[in-house]
């Protein structure tokens, strides 16, 4: 028998969050000001380690939230990704279960538990990283991010963020805002006519004050699109009616 008895290395788990919304045109991304060492004072993604060995992972996810930010209303949380790498923090080997929501109209976050602050921040502004974050948190954010840019290429999530009746252009300014990137409106308009069942009509055209009046939709029953909405076609800017 070898004379060393192998033992396994001491490995801590925490979740984190990345929980995405559309607030007055432009993506936003909950953030805590942390309160403790180590970043004490940094921003941070809300999360924190399990509370002990029984605690469940996404049980975990939904406490920190309501802990740290006093969201308790995130109707689905989606898993992201893990996040593992040796020196990712300076309290020892931590590896994080990361988990991602992007939900329409979301309160004003509070504060609690270690948490100094809660607030919405623009994602621009963290993916410029002109807000610093602590940890790795602004590879989890690119990753969030990215997965959100993607959801709305294959399913029908953007028209949660619209009004229960909307315009196309209301439907188009969502994608310009998740994606960041200005949209060709005559493109953006036959993509989403020729995904069947993506919107229906929703009655006569609405009034806009200028121009023609604009036709109206509600969201379809097709929640998977097919074709997609691929970014790459049709992120091209000019002009276009109202539609």
């Amino acid at each position: 028998m070898p004379d060393d008895i192998w033992e396994p290395p001491r490995i801590l788990l925490t979740v984190d969050l990345v929980i995405l919304t559309l607030r007055d045109g432009r993506l936003h991304l909950l953030l805590v000001r942390r309160g403790v060492e180590p970043f004490a004072g940094q921003a941070a993604l809300p999360g924190g380690f399990l509370a002990d060995e029984r605690e469940d992972i996404l049980g975990a996810a939904r406490r920190e939230l309501r802990e740290e930010a006093g969201l308790t209303d995130i109707p689905h949380l989606e898993q992201l990704g893990t996040y593992g790498d040796p020196d990712r923090d300076p309290r020892g080997r931590v590896v994080s279960v990361a988990h991602l929501a992007v939900v329409p109209r979301l309160p004003e976050p509070i504060a609690g538990t270690d948490a100094a602050a809660a607030e919405w921040t623009p994602a621009d502004d963290v993916l410029a990283a002109r807000v610093p974050l602590a940890f790795d948190h602004l590879r989890i954010v690119v990753d969030g991010v990215e997965r959100a840019r993607s959801k709305l290429e294959h399913t029908g999530l953007a028209t949660a963020f619209c009004p229960e009746v909307f315009t196309l252009t209301e439907l188009q300014q969502v994608y310009e805002a998740v994606w960041g990137t200005p949209l060709d409106p005559r493109n953006f308009y036959r993509k989403v006519q020729g995904t069947k069942g993506f919107v229906v009509p929703a009655g006569p055209p609405r009034a806009t004050g200028t121009g023609r009046p604009a036709r109206v939709y509600r969201a379809g029953p097709c929640q998977n699109l097919y074709p997609p909405m691929i970014r790459t076609d049709s992120a091209v800017t000019s002009g276009g009616d109202e539609r």
